[in-house]
């Protein structure tokens, strides 16, 4: 799955730890989720979301090959 993180965490300035920290899960949770080596719960996907006040569909999309 394809995902908009590190451009939207860039935007912000925030850094992997301060993104993990907001989303209450790891750096290496971030940077798993940010190279598309994971793919997320549900519920954290809801909560990535909530923080960028952006729907789920607009940070996260299927990859070609899925």
């Amino acid at each position: 799955m394809k995902n908009t993180l590190r451009v939207l965490r860039a935007e912000r300035n925030w850094s992997q730890a301060d993104l993990a920290e907001r989303l209450e899960v790891s750096r290496q949770t971030v940077n798993a989720l940010e190279t598309g080596k994971y793919d997320p719960s549900l519920p954290l996907a809801f909560k990535i979301a909530r923080v960028f006040d952006k729907p789920i569909e607009q940070i996260f999309c299927p990859d070609e090959s899925d």
